[in-house]
C-alpha cells in the first residue's frame, strides 16, 4: 500500500508536467492564430503573398544595408537571440531582419522585436525534392533573402552561427559572396547578397529543374552558381579606390574567417586559421546545436556560444540568459520534486534524524554520539560471496530443494538462493537504468544551461533508479523471507520453527552500509563520464567520446557486479531476518 501511494504521486507529477506542456502549446497556438489573422491585413515588402509583422512603425527609416536570418519555428529562437546579441556587441547600427514563417509563435516574435530584430513574416517555399532529409522540408525559403529589395545589400547568417568580431567589411563584398567548404562547394550558412526581384524570380522558376545534391537550398545554390569555386577571394583590406578601379565581380569567395566550421574543428581538433582572427563561428555538426545543454560537454567551441547567451538581457520579463518563464517553472519543479517525494516517503526517518540531532546537542560530545550512531546503523553482515554460494550449491546441495540439512542438521541459507537470481537482477538493473535515462531525457528541457541540464539529468536518473531498483530489492528481500518461512515449516529440526510474531516482524528493507557504498560508487563513476575529459583537458570530440565510453564500460562492469551481489545480499538478509 505504501508503494502504491508513491506510484500514484509520481504519476500525478508527470501528469502535471504534461498538462503544463499542453497548456503552453495551446497558448502558442492561440497566439499564432491571432497573429495570422492580424497579419492578413498587411502586405509584406518581400512579396509572394507574405504578411508583415513588426512592432516598428512603418514610417521608421530603414538602413540601406542589413543583417538577416531565417527562423522556421521556436526551436531555433534561442539561436537567433544569441546571434542578434553577438551582432549588437560589435557595435553595429544597421537593421537586423528576421524572416519568420508561420511556425514561429507570436510570443517568439515579440521577444525578437524586444531584442532589436525587425521581424518580417514570409510564406514557405515548397521543397520539390522527394529524396531529402525530413528537416529540409522548408529550406528553399532561404532564397527569399534574394528578394529583400528594401535593402541594397544583405549579410545573411544562419541561426546556428555567432559573430565573434565585427563583420561590417562584408558589405564591401560585391555580387554574390559565400564560403567554400570541403569538396569545393559553397556553404549557404553565411552569404552576402544584393537583392533583386528579377534574380529571385529566376531562382524560383528554376527550383524544380535545378539539381540539388543536398536536397535543399545549398545544393540548389551550388548548381545555380556553377562557377563559384573559380571566383576571386574577397580581400577586405583593399581600399574603396582600388575596388572602384577594378571591374565589379559577379561573385567573391569568403575566407574561412567568416564561416568557421565547428564540424571540421571537431574532426581535426583545431581551426584551419588563427583562432583569434575568427569572425563568424558556424555550428554545423548535424543535430549537435549549441543551445542543447549536452553539446557543451562534447564540443569545446560551444562554450563561446554559451558565454554570449549568459549576457542576454531581460528583453521581456523572465527571458534573461535565454530562459523563459515556462522553462524556469519546469526546472524548479524538476529540481524540488525528488527531494519532496523522498522526504514524504521517509518522513519517519526524518523524524528520527531530528531526534538524533537533538540527542547530539544534549550529549555535548560528537565522538561519543558518532560511536552510538555507528552501533545503531552499522551493517548487520558482510556482502555474501557469490562464488562461495555456488560452491556450496555444487557440493551436494540441491539448489531449489535443499531438503537435507547441511552440516549436522542446520540448513545452509546459501543453498536457498534462486538459481537465476543473479542474471535476473542484472537484467532488471539495466532495464531500470534505461528507463531512468529515458525519463530524464523526456523531462529535462533541452535548452537549459549546461550545468542545469547535467544536474537535473543526474538527479532524476538517480532518483528514478533508486525508486525502481530499490523496489526490486524489496521484492527480493520479501522473497528471501518467504523462502525461509517455507523452509522453517517443512524442516524436521525444531530449531527452524519460528513464531508468527518473529516471522512477520519486518516487511520491507532498510538500506545498510553495503548498499549505500555500492550505490555511491556507481554515482561517482556515472559523474566521472563527462568529468574525466574536462579534468584531463581533452577538447577533441572523438577523444572525449572515447574517454566517456571507457569510463562507461567501467561503470557497466561495476553495475553488473553490484546488481548481482546486492540481490543475493538482500535475499539472504530476508532469509536471516525471518530466523532472528
Amino acid at each position: 500500500m505504501r508503494f502504491r501511494r508513491w506510484y500514484v504521486l509520481l504519476f500525478l507529477f508527470f501528469c502535471i508536467l504534461a498538462n503544463l506542456g499542453s497548456l503552453e502549446a495551446q497558448s502558442r497556438t492561440r497566439k499564432l492564430s491571432a497573429a495570422a489573422a492580424a497579419g492578413k491585413q498587411h502586405d509584406s515588402p518581400l512579396g509572394g503573398g507574405t504578411k508583415a509583422s513588426s512592432r516598428r512603425s512603418s514610417s521608421q527609416q530603414r538602413t540601406a544595408q542589413a543583417y538577416a536570418t531565417l527562423l522556421y519555428g521556436d526551436e531555433f529562437l534561442l539561436g537567433v537571440r544569441v546571434l542578434g546579441k553577438s551582432i549588437r556587441d560589435t557595435g553595429v547600427d544597421k537593421d537586423m531582419v528576421a524572416l519568420v514563417s508561420d511556425g514561429v509563435s507570436k510570443s517568439g516574435i515579440e521577444l525578437l522585436e524586444a531584442d532589436g530584430w525587425r521581424v518580417e513574416r514570409i510564406d514557405l517555399l515548397k521543397n520539390p525534392n522527394s529524396k531529402r532529409p525530413a528537416r529540409f522540408w522548408g529550406v528553399y525559403t532561404k532564397l527569399r533573402i534574394f528578394n529583400m529589395t528594401d535593402y541594397e545589400k544583405v549579410v545573411y547568417l544562419d541561426a546556428d552561427t555567432i559573430v565573434l568580431r565585427s563583420i561590417e567589411d562584408l558589405f564591401a563584398c560585391q555580387g554574390f559572396c559565400a564560403n567554400l567548404k570541403h569538396s569545393e562547394r559553397l556553404n549557404s550558412g553565411v552569404m552576402v547578397v544584393e537583392p533583386s526581384v528579377s534574380l529571385f524570380e529566376d531562382m524560383v522558376s528554376k527550383i524544380k529543374s535545378t539539381y540539388s545534391y543536398t536536397g535543399g537550398d545549398q545544393g540548389f545554390l551550388n548548381s545555380y552558381y556553377p562557377d563559384f569555386p573559380n571566383a576571386h577571394l574577397f580581400e577586405p583590406e583593399l581600399s574603396s579606390e582600388v575596388r572602384k578601379s577594378r571591374p565589379a565581380p559577379k561573385m567573391e569567395r569568403l575566407s574561412t574567417l567568416y564561416n568557421a566550421d565547428v564540424g571540421l574543428f571537431a574532426l581535426a581538433n583545431k581551426w584551419m586559421v588563427e583562432e583569434s582572427e575568427l569572425r563568424v563561428m558556424h555550428y554545423t555538426l548535424g543535430p549537435l546545436k549549441p543551445w542543447d545543454w549536452w553539446t557543451a560537454w562534447l564540443l569545446s567551441p560551444v562554450i563561446v556560444w554559451q558565454d554570449v547567451r549568459v549576457t542576454l538581457e531581460d528583453a521581456l520579463p523572465g527571458t534573461g540568459q535565454g530562459q523563459t518563464p515556462y522553462t524556469t517553472l519546469v526546472v524548479r519543479s524538476l529540481f524540488l520534486f525528488p527531494f519532496l517525494f523522498l522526504a514524504f516517503l521517509k518522513r519517519s526517518f526524518l523524524l528520527q534524524v531530528q531526534k538524533d540531532l537533538c540527542a547530539l546537542v544534549c550529549s555535548g560530545s560528537f565522538c561519543v554520539y558518532a560511536r552510538q550512531l555507528w552501533h545503531k546503523y552499522k551493517p548487520s553482515g558482510s556482502l555474501p560471496n557469490y562464488s562461495m554460494i555456488n560452491s556450496s550449491i555444487s557440493n551436494g546441495c540441491k539448489h531449489q530443494g535443499c531438503s537435507n540439512p547441511i552440516g549436522g542438521g542446520v540448513v545452509n541459507p546459501s543453498c536457498r538462493v534462486p538459481k537465476h537470481l543473479g542474471i535476473i537482477s542484472i537484467l532488471v538493473c539495466f532495464l531500470t537504468v534505461f528507463l531512468s535515462l529515458g525519463a530524464a531525457a523526456l523531462l529535462v528541457p533541452r535548452q537549459v544551461m549546461p550545468w542545469t541540464g547535467m544536474v537535473l539529468t543526474y538527479e532524476w536518473v538517480i532518483f528514478m533508479f533508486t525508486l525502481l531498483f530499490g523496489k526490486f530489492l524489496d521484492v527480493v528481500y520479501s522473497y528471501g523471507r518467504s523462502t525461509a518461512s517455507s523452509v522453517s515449516s517443512s524442516a524436521v529440526d525444531t530449531t527452524l520453527q519460528y513464531s508468527a510474531s518473529k516471522g512477520h516482524s519486518r516487511n520491507t528493507i532498510s538500506w545498510d552500509m553495503e548498499t549505500i557504498t555500492y550505490g555511491a560508487l556507481m554515482v561517482i563513476l556515472a559523474i566521472s563520464i563527462p568529468a574525466v575529459p574536462c579534468v584531463m583537458g581533452v577538447s577533441a570530440i572523438l577523444a572525449r567520446v572515447g574517454l566517456m565510453v571507457a569510463v562507461g564500460f567501467v561503470l557497466i562492469a561495476v553495475t553488473t557486479y553490484t546488481s548481482e551481489h546486492l540481490a543475493i545480499h538482500w535475499f539472504l538478509r530476508g532469509y536471516d531476518d525471518w530466523s532472528q
